[in-house]
């Protein structure tokens, strides 16, 4: 008969070391040192089969937090207060081990719950974010409702770990295998980006019992989400759309439009003769773009085929003229003299398009090229009003905090739902006058390709929020 020991667990780089005469399903043998070992991911796992299996352990050697004092929001932070949703969604992720994730629309009040959650842990966390501006956004935030705490950065330049850290995705993940049992709750802001090859590391080699995820957008192109639930220790806790939101005024009450414009006689003939050298090539090479991988197979052909390289050099040129026709800018034209005074963001999908538009209207812009001191004067004029209109491309579609507008214009964009979900919620803040509608945009080039692409991006957000296409 098998007698097992005393099971020992220890932190060791990412890992959870087991000693001990026993089998764990979550560990696997370590060749190097014949001892059990298992991602710390797994720690809260182990811990719960340890104690249905009734087996005595020592895991006193796992977590060594950073010290903290006690997490309670400040009495006189301004009005901090949460919304019947964002109690909803707490009471949920407590119900659920405070483990998932909480999926709402841009300009909910994700951070609030973050805060809240930190605050019913009381105990040290790290928030990880994409973004040194959302670094820097948090780091506010938390700094207003716990004014007695400092707050750590890892990222930017910064390298200062505290009972509270912020951390941007990049940092995090180089720093893993030393933060990993360092803080008691990990929250991944846009959460989403966690489930990328390389970040994917950070949740695994972190023990945090605690995880939450928040995003207005969980699902992925690449469908890389489906380990989410694996990674934040449990599935979609809470979820709501923009549409309840708005019907219970805590968002704006908000309308979609699309307009087609008809191409330039000279951009449609360039832009057919493209689509047939797409086709015949497709047609040459066998291929049908039919199924979720096959434009993938095309790329991957491309760098030894020629054939391959000129469908995607025909189909690039279309989609190029397509996207950037004339034919839109007057039709923006048209609609800012129809919104004269609105506060209004317009977003493209290429740069080129953004200094037209930005050249042609007088109008200011932000880029990945604009550094931080210009996006800032060009968001703080957008918010105090010396600015009414701005373009961009896709740097505002996540991460930087925008101010209030009330119409968005996409003149280009890809079929990424996200990126469509982003955009929208970027108009969706409360308004003064809560029966005004925001309004976004769409305007695409008639008898293109770009008409299935708009279908596609606003497929995932027509069906999480229960309306017909």
């Amino acid at each position: 008969m098998n007698v097992v020991s005393r099971v020992e667990l220890r932190y060791d780089h990412g890992t959870i070391v087991v000693t001990g005469n026993i089998h764990i399903p979550y560990a696997s043998r370590d060749p190097r040192t014949n001892l059990l070992r298992a991602a710390a991911l797994d720690y809260i796992n182990i811990l719960e089969y340890l104690k249905r299996s009734r087996i005595e352990f020592d895991d006193t050697k796992v977590l060594d937090l950073i010290p903290s004092p006690n997490f309670n929001i400040h009495k006189n932070s301004q009005k901090f207060y949460l919304r019947d949703y964002q109690s909803k969604a707490l009471d949920s992720w407590a119900k659920a081990d405070k483990r998932g994730s909480v999926v709402l629309p841009t300009g909910a009040g994700k951070t609030v719950i973050g805060v809240k959650a930190i605050e019913m842990v009381n105990s040290a966390t790290i928030v990880i974010v994409p973004t040194i501006d959302l670094m820097e956004q948090w780091s506010s935030v938390l700094s207003k409702y716990f004014p007695d705490i400092k707050v750590g950065n890892l990222g930017g330049g910064s390298s200062d770990i505290e009972s509270v850290t912020v951390s941007t995705y990049d940092s995090a993940y180089l720093r893993a295998s030393i933060l990993g049992n360092r803080f008691s709750l990990i929250i991944f802001d846009e959460l989403h980006h966690l489930a990328a090859p390389g970040y994917r590391s950070i949740a695994e080699q972190f023990a945090s019992p605690f995880r939450l995820g928040l995003t207005a957008t969980i699902e992925r192109e690449d469908n890389l989400d489906r380990d989410l639930p694996r990674l934040i220790g449990g599935g979609v806790v809470f979820r709501t759309g923009a549409q309840d939101l708005a019907r219970d005024r805590h968002l704006s009450l908000y309308e979609i439009e699309r307009r087609e414009v008809e191409m330039l006689p000279e951009e449609a003939t360039e832009y057919r003769r493209n689509i047939d050298v797409y086709k015949v090539c497709l047609k040459t090479l066998g291929i049908k773009m039919n199924y979720a991988g096959s434009f993938h197979r095309l790329i991957m052909m491309s760098g030894k085929n020629n054939t391959a390289r000129e469908a995607i050099h025909a189909r690039n040129k279309a989609m190029d003229i397509a996207l950037n026709s004339r034919s839109k800018v007057e039709e923006l034209r048209k609609i800012l003299s129809e919104n004269i005074g609105v506060k209004t963001i317009i977003f493209t999908q290429h740069n080129k398009l953004v200094y037209t538009i930005s050249n042609l209207f007088l109008i200011p812009f932000i880029t990945h090229r604009s550094d931080r001191d210009e996006r800032l004067d060009v968001l703080n004029g957008f918010k105090e009003g010396r600015y009414r209109v701005l373009v961009t491309s896709k740097v505002l579609d996540e991460g930087i905090d925008v101010p209030d507008a009330e119409l968005g214009i996409i003149l280009s964009g890809t079929g990424s739902s996200r990126e469509f979900i982003q955009r929208l919620g970027r108009i969706l803040r409360p308004k003064s006058d809560s029966t005004r509608k925001a309004k976004l945009i769409e305007v695409i080039s008639a008898g293109t390709r770009e008409t299935s692409i708009s279908s596609k991006r606003k497929r995932t957000f027509f069906k999480n929020e229960k309306v017909s296409i």
